[in-house]
């Protein structure tokens, strides 16, 4: 059975460091997760992902033994938002932040399997935030995106300079919610080292 690697086939999860790239991307389904808060502290993070990678292997395995489709199970992604965006480029005001904590599903994977796979995680020892975790689609559509390579804090330049440079001169405006696309587990790699996909939804002007 041959096991499937969206990270390598799907453009959306390719990138060059620090070079913007405007993509069109399809609408793409997910397993989410929402909470508040700054990441290095809130206990609503930590749950999330506690609550959502479960899921994501009781699907992979379900795919595989139901359906006989194998697949590498999708890095880690979140969308962002605060009521004044400049706490992401300026004054990094992370308890001021909202997110949405989510993974990658394969077209094939439905809300039955779905909901099968969360009734199946509740029986016994379910994750505090299983309740909350729900099958989605999102239609990002236009993007601009860039690979940043380094820590998380030292995202707020790059952001900037798309922000408020790239995407106004390429004729372009914010539409949509901050993306990022975790390619590295920031709980084991170095700050210096972690891979992160950087993702603004656009529209034209």
């Amino acid at each position: 059975m041959e096991k499937v690697d969206f990270r390598k086939s799907l453009q959306g999860y390719r990138g060059r460091h620090h070079v913007f790239e405007v993509l069109e991307l399809p609408v793409t389904q997910y397993i989410m997760v929402d909470g508040h808060g700054d990441p290095n502290t809130s206990p609503e993070f930590a749950a999330a992902i506690q609550a959502l990678f479960p899921v994501a292997y009781k699907l992979k395995f379900a795919s595989k033994k139901e359906l006989g489709k194998d697949y590498v199970v999708m890095p880690l992604e979140g969308l962002w938002w605060a009521e004044d965006m400049s706490t992401f480029t300026t004054a990094r005001d992370k308890s001021q932040w909202s997110f949405t904590l989510m993974i990658m599903q394969p077209s094939w994977i439905t809300r039955e399997m779905f909901e099968a796979v969360v009734a199946k995680l509740g029986e016994k020892d379910p994750p505090a935030l299983l309740p909350k975790v729900r099958f989605e689609t999102l239609d990002e559509g236009l993007v601009v995106q860039t690979l940043h390579i380094g820590s998380f804090d030292d995202e707020s330049a790059i952001l900037r300079e798309m922000h408020e440079s790239y995407i106004p001169m390429s004729g372009l405006k914010m539409s949509g919610k901050h993306h990022e696309i975790y390619f590295s587990d920031f709980r084991k790699v170095a700050p210096e080292k972690l891979k992160t996909i950087l993702r603004q939804p656009v529209s034209k002007v």
